[in-house]
C-alpha cells in the first residue's frame, strides 16, 4: 500500500470588491484618481478610464469655469429673452379677450401713489396698446433683435436685472412727471434701456456705436416730434427713464473690476433698485399733487 502526499490547502476565493458608495453593488472597476471601487452608477468618464463623483467635483473646483463676457454663466440659448417675448405675447392675447386688462395693469400715477398698486410699475411693461398692433410689433422686434446679444454678454440673471430695472426706471419717471390718471403701457422703457446698454457695451469693447447712436437719436426724435403733428400720445418719461436707468446700470456692470466682479455687480443692481424704490416711496408719501 502506497501513501499519497498530502494535498495543499485550498486557497480562499478572492472577495469581490463593492462600490464604496453603494455597498450592495459588486464591481471590479476603480476610480482612476482615488483607486476606490465604483459601480456603473458612480462611473464618470475621464480622459483615461473612469472617476468617481467626488473626484470629478474636486477636479472641477480647480478648473476655471467659462463665463459670459461681463460675468455670469455662459448662455447657450437666450431663455430670458424668449420668456419676455412669450409673456408679452400672452398678455396681448389676454388684452384682446379682455379690454379692461390694460387699465388694470397699466401705469397710472394715482393708482400707484394713492392706491398703492405698485405692481403696475412692472406689469405696465408687459401691456401694449390694443388699438394698434404696431406698438407691440415694434417693441417685440427690438427685443428680438437686441436682447439675445445682451443676454449672452451678461448672462441670464444680469440681463434680467437690466431689463426689469430699465422698465422700472421708465415707470418711476412717469410716476413723477406724467399727468394724473393718464394710463401708460408698453415695453418701451425697457427697450430704451437695452438701446443704452448696446451703446455702453460697444464703447467698452471699442466697437462702432454709430448705428445704435442713430437708432437712439431717431427714436427720441419720434418720441418728442410725432405727438406734435399727430396728436398721438407717446410717453417720453418712460423712454427717458428707461434710457437713463439702462445706461447707468449697464455701465456699472460693464466696467466692474474683474476682481470680485460678481460682488460689485450685485451691489450695483441692488443700489439701482434701492434708489428707484426710494423715489417711489417719496412720490407716494407726497401724495397726488
Amino acid at each position: 500500500m502506497t501513501s499519497q502526499p498530502p494535498s495543499p490547502p485550498e486557497q480562499p476565493a478572492e472577495a469581490v470588491p463593492t462600490c464604496f458608495r453603494h455597498s450592495d453593488k459588486e464591481t471590479w472597476v476603480r476610480c482612476q484618481r482615488c483607486d476606490r471601487p465604483i459601480c456603473p452608477d458612480c462611473m464618470r468618464d475621464a480622459a483615461v478610464g473612469f472617476q468617481c463623483p467626488e473626484c470629478v467635483a474636486d477636479g472641477n473646483r480647480t478648473v476655471r469655469q467659462a463665463q459670459a463676457t461681463f460675468g455670469g454663466g455662459v448662455v447657450s440659448k437666450p431663455y430670458v429673452t424668449w420668456a419676455i417675448l412669450g409673456l408679452i405675447g400672452v398678455v396681448y392675447l389676454a388684452q384682446l379677450a379682455n379690454s379692461a386688462l390694460s387699465a388694470e395693469l397699466g401705469m397710472n400715477t394715482v393708482m400707484v401713489a394713492v392706491q398703492g398698486e405698485y405692481y403696475r410699475l412692472i406689469t405696465s411693461a408687459f401691456v401694449h396698446s390694443g388699438g394698434s398692433i404696431f406698438h407691440i410689433l415694434f417693441n417685440a422686434w427690438a427685443i428680438y433683435a437686441i436682447a439675445p446679444y445682451l443676454e449672452r454678454a451678461f448672462g441670464h440673471a444680469r440681463f434680467a436685472a437690466l431689463y426689469l430695472l430699465s422698465a422700472l426706471g421708465g415707470s418711476v419717471l412717469s410716476l413723477w412727471v406724467d399727468p394724473l390718471n393718464v394710463l401708460t403701457v408698453g415695453a418701451s422703457g425697457a427697450v430704451y434701456g437695452l438701446f443704452a446698454t448696446v451703446f455702453v457695451v460697444g464703447r467698452k469693447l471699442s466697437l462702432d456705436v454709430r448705428g445704435i447712436t442713430i437708432i437712439i437719436v431717431l427714436n427720441l426724435a419720434i418720441t418728442f416730434v410725432l405727438p406734435m403733428f399727430t396728436g398721438l400720445r407717446i410717453s417720453w418719461s418712460a423712454h427717458i427713464g428707461g434710457l437713463v436707468t439702462g445706461a447707468l446700470l449697464s455701465a456699472a456692470l460693464t466696467y466692474a473690476p474683474k476682481n470680485h466682479r460678481a460682488l460689485y455687480q450685485g451691489v450695483a443692481i441692488l443700489g439701482v433698485f434701492a434708489a428707484l424704490a426710494a423715489l417711489v416711496v417719496i412720490r407716494s408719501g407726497a401724495g397726488v399733487l
